[in-house]
């Protein structure tokens, strides 16, 4: 009998509820399975943990993949990510203050995605550094979010004066997310001059982003309504521009 067939012979084992002298009439085998205790163990790749210092130096020189894992660390709601946040929102401090902040808001299909990848790549051919932090709205049943807006700004995404960072807004109202005004401090602290925030697609009353921005921007899109839709308070009396896309 080949070396195979035995090994496998020896494999198959009698439950332990089928008599030891049976014969045919119990057909009834199985193959044991594998010791895991007995197999070396495996050594998987995982994530490096950096450290205050290492994302500090990383932001500081515009490294992207650094400032995205700072961005990460500071929407986490981990416990153990909140302290080493706030560690290192107290080194970048000195490092902020500096750029424009435009917060563009609209409701849903107003082309705010599309209007800002062309506004991006005006100011970067006249010489500027583009963040656009993107707040996509969560699922109220999933929690969830698609997280797609990036696709809609293909371009300025691989520009390399271009950074989009889309961003859950987990539940929070008002058209941003729970750390859009840290996010704002990083990316400032990252050497971009112009920082834009992309709402959710928002209605009258979401106006959260207009206290953390320079110039607001309201997006409109034509047959909005009539005389007295357009003198209600709200997003439309805050917006410092209103654009008819």
């Amino acid at each position: 009998m080949p070396d195979s067939q035995q090994s496998r012979k020896k494999r198959i084992a009698k439950p332990e509820w089928q008599p030891e002298d049976s014969g045919s009439a119990f057909a009834g085998s199985y193959i044991p399975g594998t010791d895991q205790k007995a197999l070396p163990k495996s050594s998987t790749n995982k994530r490096r943990q950096l450290s205050t210092a290492d994302l500090y130096n990383g932001i500081v020189s515009g490294n992207r993949m650094f400032l995205g894992r700072a961005l990460t660390l500071i929407e986490s709601n981990a416990a153990a990510h909140q302290e080493q946040a706030q560690e290192l929102l107290t080194r970048l401090l000195p490092l902020t203050g500096k750029s424009v902040r435009i917060g563009i808001t609209g409701i849903p299909g107003a082309g705010k995605s599309t209007f800002i990848e062309r506004l991006g790549l005006y100011l970067i051919e006249n010489g500027h550094r583009i963040a656009v932090l993107a707040i996509d709205p969560s699922s109220s049943i999933s929690k969830g979010s698609i997280l797609g807006d990036k696709t809609r700004m293909e371009k300025l995404a691989q520009n390399e004066a271009g950074f989009i960072r889309p961003s859950p807004s987990g539940g929070t109202l008002g058209g941003v997310a729970r750390k859009t005004r840290e996010s704002l401090l990083v990316c400032e602290a990252a050497g971009f001059d112009v920082v834009i925030v992309e709402t959710v697609g928002v209605g009258q009353s979401e106006v959260s982003v207009r206290s953390m921005v320079d110039f607001f921007l309201l997006l409109q899109i034509t047959g909005g309504g009539d005389e007295l839709q357009g003198i209600k308070k709200g997003v439309i009396e805050l917006a410092d521009a209103i654009a008819i896309n």
